[in-house]
């Protein structure tokens, strides 16, 4: 794990220290995001190879002053609907770079493996204007993985959450790839605690790969499965001294929990049994970004091995 430094951090330098930020302060926020890297290059461009396989679904459309973004799913070529469902989410978070490229990699390199066994929605950049600025918000300021709820204020959750209204009680897995940066500490969680008008508390960066179980509704032998394909990759991250992984206490090895529900986390978006949400820090001395991406597409071949094998016993046993 990194340990952040012990002197007190500098005061954000938008806002006043213990109020919380106005527009005026949200517009000096957007006014510093720059453009980075390119959606339609490194993702778009991508999808479009995936055409032969898959059935690319345009299934929302964000109009921002600074560009418009078309939001693009994956979507298992011939559907059937005697198959269980699968969901794979990546760049809730824009800046989390192996969470776009671990699901863009799973639909083309292993998914294939996969379509006569499940049908697959993959949505790999779920915030592209995040995506090119390597941010965490979109550009009003607001966390997508904090508003997957009916009212969403964030375009990017409310465009999930109608692509998959119709479907919500149909999924079997939803695997959501993430991934925690030294920017976390250095920039995200400041300007957090800044925009919320609250100290800012440094953390401990876990190293290397973490998962995030549902506290409402645990499943900790499918935590423990996909934690044992990861392992095949990279290291697992151990619990602190406080028996803690990013202030939450570990449930198992690897493990901590959350409510996705009560949180408007995109892991909680369906009603699928099978959910966790992927933690991975590329920033690691013990891991490389590509590393990182090997183990988001080795945690989706897990998750959906074990939903699979549980589905098929349940069946059976349905059947004697």
């Amino acid at each position: 794990m990194t340990e952040t430094d012990s002197a007190a951090p500098a005061p954000y330098p938008i806002g006043t220290p213990g109020q919380p930020w106005g527009d005026a302060e949200r517009a000096e926020w957007l006014s510093r995001q720059r453009k980075q890297r390119d959606y339609m290059d490194d993702v778009v461009s991508r999808i479009d190879g995936l055409r032969d396989c898959f059935d690319v679904m345009a299934y929302g459309r964000l109009e921002y002053a600074d560009g418009d973004y078309t939001l693009y799913a994956l979507k298992s070529r011939g559907w059937r609907d005697d198959l269980p469902c699968a969901l794979v989410t990546g760049g809730v978070h824009g800046y989390e770079t192996s969470g776009v490229h671990g699901a863009l990699r799973f639909a083309e390199t292993l998914a294939k493996d996969y379509m006569d066994k499940v049908n697959l929605l993959v949505a790999p950049c779920i915030s592209p204007w995040a995506y090119e600025r390597i941010h965490r918000w979109n550009p009003h300021a607001i966390d997508p993985n904090r508003s997957f709820r009916a009212d969403s204020p964030a375009g990017e959750s409310a465009a999930l959450w109608r692509l998959l209204e119709p479907l919500r009680d149909r999924f079997l897995m939803h695997i959501d790839l993430h991934e925690t940066t030294d920017s976390d500490e250095e920039e995200f969680r400041p300007a957090l605690a800044a925009r919320d008008g609250k100290p800012h508390e440094p953390g401990i960066i876990p190293d290397v790969f973490y998962l995030v179980d549902d506290s409402a509704s645990p499943e900790a032998d499918f935590q423990q499965a996909v934690l044992a394909e990861v392992a095949k990759v990279t290291h697992i991250a151990e619990a602190d001294a406080n028996g803690e992984i990013i202030e939450s206490p570990v449930v198992a090895p690897g493990v901590i929990e959350y409510p996705f529900k009560e949180l408007g986390l995109c892991a909680g978006i369906t009603h699928a049994r099978f959910t966790t949400t992927t933690e991975v820090y590329p920033d690691s001395p013990r891991a490389s970004p590509e590393q990182c991406i090997d183990a988001q597409v080795a945690a989706v071949r897990g998750a959906l091995d074990f939903a699979l094998a549980a589905a098929a016993n349940a069946k059976g046993s349905d059947g004697l």
